[in-house]
């Protein structure tokens, strides 16, 4: 069975969501971000897959594919990984290696195939609905040392929340902490 890896970035607060522009790994030239970058090459090394929610999938495939300058390697990686999309609604993924699931189930199947981790970043709809299904077999937060106060968190309120135990932490240069969990 394939483990369900949630990766999100994540203010010091619990905020996932990016829309106020505090996330900026791979956008800012400024900063020597090269450690991070490094070690998303290796998270990305050891999957085989990823999973988005639709709305998601939708911005990754309007903006990922059409990067012709991309120093990071993301762009490659993304265009050729296999990628899978929760929808009831999408007939045609329009990004090559890329797969509809209708629903929970699909992912359920997806798990009991062969293969290496399957990865899940942003998608917050997604991410809850599996996180209350217990899906979700580790955790990778890559934390901001930001706080915002308001905005979608990582954990909703009113679910089980599942009990966790720390497998790795490690500091960046930018001062962002990569936090592992595994579920306990």
């Amino acid at each position: 069975m394939r483990d369900l890896v949630v990766t999100e970035n994540i203010t010091v607060d619990g905020v996932i969501d990016a829309a106020a522009g505090w996330f900026t790994v791979g956008n800012d030239a400024a900063a020597d971000q090269s450690d991070i970058l490094a070690e998303l090459a290796a998270h990305t090394a050891a999957c085989d897959a990823v999973l988005f929610g639709r709305v998601t999938f939708e911005e990754m495939r309007g903006y990922w594919p059409h990067q012709d300058d991309d120093e990071t390697g993301i762009t490659d990686d993304l265009n050729q990984i296999q990628k899978y999309v929760v929808s009831g609604s999408m007939t045609d993924p329009q990004w090559q290696n890329s797969t509809i699931l209708r629903d929970l189930d699909g992912v359920r199947a997806l798990k009991q195939q062969p293969g290496a981790d399957i990865v899940c970043t942003g998608s917050i709809q997604l991410v809850h609905a599996m996180i209350a299904a217990g899906l979700v077999d580790e955790y990778r937060l890559f934390v901001y040392p930001v706080v915002l106060g308001r905005g979608a968190r990582l954990f909703a309120e009113g679910v089980d929340l599942p009990k966790l135990r720390l497998t790795e932490s490690k500091q960046f240069r930018s001062g962002v902490m990569l936090l592992r969990y595994r579920l306990a």
